[in-house]
């Protein structure tokens, strides 16, 4: 086995072990751009252009990955966006 098939095999045992969850955000109309980007920067430590770029793509798209990570990082930053009004899940 070559060296570049070797490092190819750890690289795919490396990435399943790290499945990471992520927070999806769902557009709707009844929450304004500020509330969301403000929640962002809250509940996802966003910087305010990060979080004024993901409002963009959920206004437009219609939803948007916010933030990656492990279940039990994501699963209070959801609950705070949920709380805030938000529609969000963790994927």
């Amino acid at each position: 086995m070559s060296s570049k098939e070797k490092y190819s095999e750890e690289l795919l045992l490396e990435e399943d072990v790290l499945k990471l969850n992520e927070i999806v955000l769902y557009n709707d109309d009844v929450n304004t751009f500020d509330h969301v980007i403000d929640m962002l920067i809250y509940a996802c430590d966003h910087t305010s252009e990060q979080a004024e770029q993901c409002s963009l793509i959920v206004h437009y798209k219609g939803k948007c990955t916010v933030k990656t990570g492990e279940y039990d990082d994501l699963k209070p930053r959801c609950s705070k966006l949920l709380e805030a009004g938000l529609s969000a899940e963790i994927v």
